[in-house]
């Protein structure tokens, strides 16, 4: 599971004109899966978005009180060293993705946190007040084989 993290004063997504997401002073998290993903990746990419102490006065989100707004990003996983055009071969097909980021929102709201999403497979577009500017990639590979 890769996951960039931007800080923000504010960010919100738009599908077709419709706001279906909104957030204050938080963090964005674009959230990508790939086909090893399971349930130890989702737990450490919920770990490292509400405890990584990148909000103001080194804390983090949960300790800042801040909101996270969760945005499905099948182009984290972009393969782009051969010609022009990406390969997305890495990324999870919707079927396997859609519910690991759902369970990411879910665990960062069981962490207590206050998570607004994006509308999974929709052309979003997503709003960003970057604050820092702060920008971080996380990475949470699979488990390796047995």
């Amino acid at each position: 599971m890769r996951t960039v993290l931007q800080r923000v004063s504010a960010a919100r997504v738009r599908v077709a004109g419709e706001t279906v997401g909104e957030i204050g002073p938080g963090l964005v998290a674009l959230v990508g899966a790939t086909h090893d993903d399971g349930p130890a990746q989702v737990a450490t990419t919920v770990r490292k978005i509400a405890e990584l102490r990148i909000m103001a006065g080194e804390t983090s989100v949960l300790d800042a009180g801040g909101e996270v707004l969760v945005v499905s990003q099948f182009t984290l996983y972009a393969d782009t060293r051969k010609g022009r055009r990406p390969s997305w071969g890495a990324a999870a097909p919707g079927d396997v993705a859609e519910p690991l980021v759902d369970a990411v929102a879910d665990g960062l709201r069981e962490r207590g946190l206050t998570v607004a999403t994006g509308r999974f497979g929709a052309d979003m577009a997503v709003d960003v007040h970057g604050d820092g500017p702060v920008t971080i990639l996380v990475d949470a590979p699979p488990e390796p084989p047995s």
